[in-house]
């Protein structure tokens, strides 16, 4: 039996006017623009849908604008029937993967972001960090390639059997660059960010996430969940403050999560929010499945078209 999972966009995705032909294709998402200007402070309709890339490329901008954008994209589908088995996020992802999931509601889930890109930009704007995408080595050339540079330097994001992105020092990642490049490193590509995330270097953004969302209440989704720091199924949800705060000082194990999934007989991947990294990760790691990305209105009719909707 077919399996639909619905996987959520992560940071870095984000774009100019993004949603903007979505909002268009269901003016029903309005709420969802609203209510996360009224939890966060910030115009997000005018953000997602106006800003420039320097605007968006903001931490505490663009993490509340990619989550709403995904939320988004999701109220567009469903309105057109579409139902999903399961859920997952990368990164910043998993917010509203929860939210689709029946985690959290909106409204927490706004208010959780709202934390998180505060604390995650704050403690980016204290330390010196660098992350940087290396393409057509293993995970295990990369971990032992980053145990061989001086300085703190570790795999940080598992994203597909020939992508594993690395985070830490910024001396010691260009040291890890020049590694990888004699390692035979197809490409190595500096990200443009301005931390170290999901490494040690982010333990004081996570102290103080912690602190900030520790009464959340959080329900057992109702849908599948999978999550990124074991990439199997998330069955116990006693201590998800905990869990997110570990979140961002852990790796990413996505190539993981997505061979779990598969196994668990998903044969359908939906990706909801700006871009389609997510797509193509799935397309380099899993054969014999589907793949599709919806972010504007071309992408929403290609969607209907192959789930049959």
């Amino acid at each position: 039996m077919s399996k639909t999972m619905l996987l959520c966009s992560g940071q870095g995705s984000q774009y100019e006017g993004m949603g903007k032909q979505l909002l268009a294709l269901c003016p029903e998402a309005e709420t969802i623009y609203q209510c996360g200007s009224d939890i966060t402070g910030m115009d997000l309709k005018q953000l997602c849908l106006e800003a420039d890339a320097a605007t968006l490329a903001q931490t505490k901008i663009s993490q509340p604008a990619i989550f709403t954008t995904s939320l988004v994209a999701i109220k567009a589908m469903e309105k057109a029937g579409f139902t999903f088995d399961g859920a997952a996020g990368h990164s910043l992802g998993e917010y509203a993967a929860m939210v689709a999931a029946g985690m959290v509601s909106m409204e927490d889930g706004f208010r959780l972001i709202k934390e998180r890109a505060a604390c995650m930009q704050e403690c980016a704007q204290q330390q010196s960090g660098s992350m940087c995408a290396i393409l057509g080595l293993t995970p295990q050339q990369v971990e032992e390639g980053c145990a061989q540079v001086e300085g703190y330097v570790v795999p940080v994001n598992y994203n597909s059997p020939v992508q594993t992105v690395i985070a830490g020092e910024t001396a010691a990642v260009d040291a890890a660059i020049a590694k990888f490049t004699e390692m035979g490193a197809r490409r190595c590509v500096k990200l443009a960010v301005s931390a170290a995330f999901h490494s040690k270097l982010m333990q004081p953004a996570a102290d103080a996430f912690y602190e900030k969302i520790k009464d959340v209440k959080f329900s057992m989704p109702q849908k599948e969940f999978y999550c990124n720091l074991t990439g199997q199924l998330l069955t116990d949800v006693s201590d998800m403050p905990g869990y997110l705060a570990k979140h961002i000082v852990s790796p990413v194990r996505f190539t993981t999560e997505l061979d779990n999934i598969q196994q668990a007989g998903y044969d359908t991947f939906v990706e909801c929010g700006p871009g389609k990294v997510l797509t193509g990760l799935v397309k380099k790691t899993l054969s014999g499945v589907n793949a599709i990305n919806v972010e504007d209105e071309k992408t929403y009719q290609k969607a209907l078209e192959v789930l049959g909707l």
